[in-house]
């Protein structure tokens, strides 16, 4: 009799279980996170679903575009939330593998994990994909191990050598000068020589000298005043004609994730005819879900800001503009960047001579002729005529 008993006990403890992780593998389907609900999130017991948390919402995603600035460590981003109420189950302060895994968790997306497959959730996201990626990448960076900092010189990773190749480096030398008992330091520009086919012996040249000729290349794709002026004028008024391609761009991206949709429902009924293996199956779910999921949001960008290009052209604009005043000033940090946007890796540095081939749209400022006026876009393409 005891032996029954144990063994109806058992079978009743077995049935249970079973029926327990059926229902959550049925939450699970429906898009349902079957657990306890992040920071930022409340599970809602009178309806039984995850919801917003509408006061520590905001924090998480000020937490997030705080650490994709890069310039926050992980301790900082603990006692942020502290300052703002956010605390452990001890009431201190979150560690740091806590922070890491709130950081990482794909919850924040609309997705989230369950038996090691990622899912897509019916619960509203808190940030957008951009963003997670981006914080995803300072994660990733921070994670590396640090290398010793070294002194700063301005165009060092900005030239090649016109000879070899190779990169062009810098010297710091010191130098005493008796007559006035003063020491002096110069920073002079070489070729790396690292090159095993190419014996280089093109010479340095002082940073003062490069500084000059850089400033020369920057002045050739810098906007005329005016034209920046009229150009200003022109693209807001593109402004109002630029959304006429969005919806046949949604619609394309639409169809693609009704493709997917397709591949997602094939990859399942192959894993449970068992023709694929399970490990195969979560690679290729995790990846097609991922995809969806970033057309779902170039959907939801296009939608909402059809005129995106508008701000990075002003910018452009802006920059070029502003490229003489920047040739002609002192801070070699800021001539540095608009080289690298205007020439990317096309400098090279020959018998000590800087030369370069500016990158588009830079390309069009460098053969355009400064005396020529300013041409208005009507009139400028001649009618067709059959």
């Amino acid at each position: 009799m005891l032996n029954m008993a144990f063994g109806q006990s058992k079978y009743y403890v077995d049935s249970l279980s079973e029926n327990t992780k059926r229902g959550l593998r049925q939450k699970v389907r429906r898009g349902e996170f079957p657990g306890i609900a992040p920071v930022g999130y409340l599970n809602d017991v009178r309806v039984k679903k995850i919801i917003v948390d509408r006061q520590k919402a905001p924090i998480i995603i000020d937490a997030f575009k705080l650490y994709a600035k890069n310039t926050s460590r992980l301790d900082d981003i603990a006692h942020f939330l502290a300052s703002k109420g956010i605390l452990s189950r001890g009431s201190k302060v979150v560690k740091r593998d806590r922070i890491t895994f709130l950081l990482s968790d794909p919850f924040y997306i609309g997705l989230f994990r369950y038996g090691g497959d990622i899912h897509v959730g019916v619960h509203e996201p808190l940030i957008a994909k951009k963003l997670f990626n981006k914080v995803q990448e300072v994660l990733k960076d921070r994670s590396k191990p640090q290398t010793k900092t070294r002194t700063f010189k301005a165009f060092t990773g900005l030239l090649r050598c016109g000879s070899c190749g190779m990169m062009i480096t810098a010297e710091v030398k010191k130098k005493y000068y008796a007559e006035t008992d003063h020491h002096a330091t110069y920073t002079y520009y070489r070729c790396t020589r690292k090159s095993k086919t190419i014996a280089c012996t093109d010479p340095f040249i002082r940073e003062e000298a490069l500084d000059q000729q850089l400033s020369l290349l920057l002045e050739t794709v810098s906007l005329r005043p005016d034209w920046a002026k009229q150009m200003m004028i022109d693209i807001d008024k593109d402004a109002d004609v630029s959304a006429q391609s969005v919806d046949a761009i949604v619609a394309e991206k639409r169809n693609m994730i009704s493709l997917f949709e397709t591949k997602l429902q094939r990859l399942l009924d192959s894993y449970l005819d068992q023709d694929i293996e399970k490990d195969i199956f979560r690679k290729k779910k995790q990846e097609f879900i991922i995809k969806k999921k970033t057309l779902e949001e170039s959907i939801l960008t296009l939608q909402q800001s059809h005129n995106a290009w508008l701000e990075p052209m002003k910018e452009w604009i802006s920059e070029a503009s502003s490229a003489a005043s920047i040739a002609r000033g002192n801070d070699l940090t800021r001539k540095r960047d608009l080289l690298k946007k205007a020439f990317g890796s096309n400098l090279r540095l020959t018998h000590q001579k800087a030369r370069g081939d500016a990158r588009e749209p830079w390309s069009a400022l460098y053969s355009a002729p400064t005396s020529r006026n300013y041409v208005p876009r009507k009139g400028v393409e001649p009618l067709l005529i059959d």
